[in-house]
């Protein structure tokens, strides 16, 4: 095919132009949940629904070593890391993340966040207004580093919050926002790999059972420990998704100020009306638009053929708003999750699967517990949004509300 055809038919220039709305659409003008189309030159086939969720995390199909392109490893996860590994590498390496994001004290990281978000509300108070995405990420910042073991003066939080945030923000774009996430990875790593070394030589102490304790001491699959800059990548991999739930709280916001009705059973601190909550603010407001690996070799799915090597696709946002799973998508309700047992392939706002063996994110549980927590917080905030512009635009990839949601508090709860 002449290469001029090859670029009309590529879908990665549409990608960019309509974010999060590209592939739900080509997969509804399909017709079905299959779709075979180009993406960055490849040969692509996306896949939408429960079925295709389970078939895409079946390592014996997908795989992800070699799939994640390099300004996605250059930013968001940085070489090397779990997210890129496959089989016993991977599931050696997921081991420790699973111990220390599902097994271990997710109770103490929510106590720490509540606690750094009731100190800085109180100097909101203060303040003619306040970003609330930009605090949060504070918050998360300051609240995981002590969990995690990290060394943090208060002086460096707003730095480090900047760029663990630009390190998400800057991901999915060529733009200015990816060409500031790069250089935040390269300063992070390498003081995180200082860390390791210090921590190794017995001159830096952090408390035993830590998150920085648990990565300087882990082996590989090889028994071999990781280097230090490997260790690095990984400690990112825990503080990096920690302080993303702003996103997530932005949104929560989003949501208070759109149906203002959720905010009184928020507010009287029901558990499982803040689970639900929080569980519909990730399936309704988009984070990432889709997961991507390779074709392990020449298979089917739907009668759909898929060439070995051929770049596979999940429609996430696609999927949470598909109305056979959950009727009136584009309805923000969270009662729909109240008393409701959710399939490891329904909600996908963080994969599909068991995080414990697949490539699920094994923080699913603490960005839930998060959420829950300060969501609740939110409502109990005595606040009010000023005009503003709450637009969240679909061809920004992560989007989030343009102004970051601007709040006037008065007294902190």
């Amino acid at each position: 095919m002449p290469d001029h055809r090859r670029l009309l038919l590529d879908g990665t220039l549409p990608l960019a132009l309509r974010g999060y709305a590209w592939l739900p659409d080509r997969l509804r003008r399909s017709g079905g949940d299959v779709l075979v189309t180009r993406l960055f030159g490849l040969r692509t086939v996306a896949l939408r629904g429960p079925e295709a969720a389970r078939f895409f995390y079946d390592e014996r199909h997908v795989r992800r070593h070699g799939a994640i392109p390099e300004p996605v490893r250059a930013t968001l996860f940085g070489h090397g890391a779990v997210h890129t590994l496959d089989g016993e590498a991977h599931r050696v390496r997921k081991a420790l993340f699973t111990g220390l994001l599902m097994a271990g004290d997710v109770a103490g990281l929510v106590d720490r966040a509540g606690a750094a978000w009731a100190e800085a509300a109180r100097h909101w108070a203060g303040r003619p207004r306040v970003v609330l995405f930009d605090a949060t990420a504070e918050v998360l910042t300051r609240a995981v580093c002590d969990w995690a073991g990290v060394p943090l003066a208060a002086g460096e939080v707003p730095g480090l919050a900047a760029d663990l945030v630009a390190m998400v923000d800057g991901f999915a774009t060529a733009g200015p926002r990816h060409w500031r996430a790069r250089p935040a990875r390269w300063r992070r790593e390498a003081w995180l790999t200082g860390l390791v070394d210090a921590v190794r030589a017995g001159t830096v102490r952090v408390p035993d059972g830590s998150a920085v304790t648990a990565v300087a001491r882990h082996r590989d699959a090889d028994g071999r420990p990781l280097d230090a800059r490997s260790a690095a990548v990984e400690l990112l991999n825990i503080l990096r998704p920690a302080v993303a739930v702003s996103w997530f709280v932005a949104f929560a916001a989003h949501a208070l100020h759109r149906w203002p009705a959720h905010r009184e059973r928020l507010r009287a601190g029901d558990p499982a009306f803040a689970e639900a909550f929080a569980h519909e603010v990730r399936r309704f407001y988009p984070f990432a638009p889709f997961v991507g690996g390779k074709a392990v070799g020449d298979l089917e799915f739907r009668g759909v053929r898929i060439p070995a090597g051929a770049l596979v696709l999940l429609d996430l946002y696609g999927q949470n708003h598909d109305p056979r799973l959950w009727p009136d998508p584009y309805r923000f309700d969270p009662g729909r999750f109240v008393g409701r047992e959710i399939g490891e392939f329904e909600l996908v706002a963080q994969g599909g699967g068991d995080p414990r063996t697949g490539h699920r994110c094994p923080g699913e549980k603490i960005t839930v517990a998060l959420l829950r927590e300060l969501s609740v917080r939110l409502a109990r905030l005595d606040h009010r949004l000023p005009g503003q512009d709450l637009t969240i635009p679909l061809h920004r990839i992560p989007t989030r509300p343009a102004s970051g949601v601007v709040v006037e508090v008065g007294r902190p709860a």
